[in-house]
C-alpha cells in the first residue's frame, strides 16, 4: 500500500490509500490510524470518505508532525566521504562500527514533498541529503535487531536540509549538529508499506536507487542496499531503554555521494532559485524550490 496525507478542500489534514492515481481518503490522519487497533492494514479495508485525484491533491508530508525524528548515519561511504571533505581524512572512526549513531531532528520543521525550502538564516553552504526513513507502526521498546522490522509501518523519502558552514562550527563541540539541521526536513510523497518493497530485498536493504538532482542535473547517489546499519539494527538501538512511539521517524542518513558536501567542491552549494529533486526508487521523489532566507 501507498499512503499519502493531503489538505482537503475544507482545510483539514486527511490521509488515504493510493489506487490507480486516486486517493481513497479516510476522515482522519495517519498518526491516528497507526495508533488505532489494527493499524494501517485494518484502516485500508474501510470505506473511503472521499475519492480525490492524486494529481490535483495538495500533498503534505505523509507524517506531518511526527512525535520524534531520529536521523542516523547508516551509510559507510557517506561517512568516509564527508570526513574527507571536512577534514581531508576519509578514515571512519571505530566508534561508528560499534553501534548506529544518530541525532534528534526537529518535528516542527517537517515540510511536504513539494514545499518551497528557505535557506536557513545565516547559512552560506546550504545542502540537501538523499535519505530514506522508516515510520514506526506502534509503541515499542527494547527491540531485537532480528525482528525490529516488524514494527515498521512503512518507508518514505527523507531530505535533511543542512547548513554545512553552521554544522562545521557546531561539530567542533561535543553536542553535535543542532541549528545546522533545524530549519527544514522534507518527507514524502508516499508512505510505502514494507510488503511493496519485499521483491527488491537485497543485503541489509533493498535494490533501490537513491539519487539527488539540482536543476535537473544528476549530482550523485547510490543504492539502498549499500547500507551498513539496517532498519532492524537502527530501531533496535534507538529503542534500547526507552519507547519508540507510533509515528516516530528513523532516517538513514545520506547514501554515498547523496549530498553536495561529499562532492569535494565539484558542485556548488544551493542558492535561491535552485530546484532540487530527491528520488528513491519505489518510494517516489521530493521536489523542492530553494528560496531566500526568511526574515529573522
Amino acid at each position: 500500500m501507498r499512503w499519502v496525507s493531503y489538505r482537503s478542500a475544507d482545510g483539514f489534514t486527511r490521509c488515504g490509500v493510493v489506487h490507480d492515481n486516486e486517493i481513497h481518503a479516510l476522515g482522519t490522519d495517519l498518526l491516528e490510524l497507526l495508533r488505532a487497533e489494527g493499524g494501517l492494514a485494518a484502516a485500508a479495508t474501510r470505506q473511503p470518505s472521499e475519492i480525490v485525484e492524486l494529481a490535483t491533491a495538495h500533498l503534505l508530508a505523509p507524517m506531518p508532525v511526527p512525535p520524534a525524528v531520529r536521523d542516523f548515519a547508516a551509510f559507510e561511504r557517506h561517512v568516509g566521504n564527508a570526513g574527507k571533505a571536512a577534514v581531508g581524512d576519509g578514515t571512519v572512526s571505530p566508534v561508528w562500527y560499534e553501534y548506529p549513531l544518530f541525532h534528534f531532528s526537529n518535528p516542527a520543521a517537517i515540510k511536504g514533498p513539494h514545499d518551497k525550502i528557505p535557506i536557513a538564516p545565516g547559512a552560506r553552504l546550504w545542502d540537501y541529503e538523499v535519505e530514506v526513513a522508516a515510520v514506526i507502526a506502534g509503541d515499542c521498546s527494547n527491540l531485537d535487531a532480528g525482528t525490529a522490522e516488524e514494527h515498521i509501518a512503512g518507508y518514505l523519502v527523507y531530505c535533511d536540509w543542512s547548513a554545512r558552514d553552521i554544522s562545521a562550527s557546531e561539530m567542533g563541540f561535543v553536542y553535535g549538529p543542532s541549528k545546522s539541521k533545524d530549519a527544514s526536513t522534507s518527507l514524502g510523497p508516499f508512505l510505502v508499506t514494507p510488503d511493496e518493497l519485499e521483491p527488491y530485498r537485497s543485503g541489509k536493504g533493498y535494490a533501490s536507487r537513491m539519487d539527488g538532482y539540482v536543476n535537473d542535473e544528476h549530482y550523485g547517489g547510490g543504492s539502498w542496499d549499500e547500507i551498513h546499519w539496517s532498519f532492524g539494527e537502527m530501531p533496535a538501538h534507538a529503542s534500547r531503554g526507552t519507547t519508540l512511539r507510533a509515528g516516530d521517524i528513523l532516517a538513514s542518513g545520506p547514501v554515498g555521494t547523496g549530498c553536495i558536501q561529499e562532492l569535494s567542491g565539484h558542485r556548488p552549494y544551493l542558492a535561491s532559485g535552485d530546484t532540487v529533486r530527491i528520488e528513491v526508487q519505489e518510494l517516489g521523489a521530493v521536489s523542492a524550490r530553494i528560496t531566500a532566507p526568511e526574515p529573522p
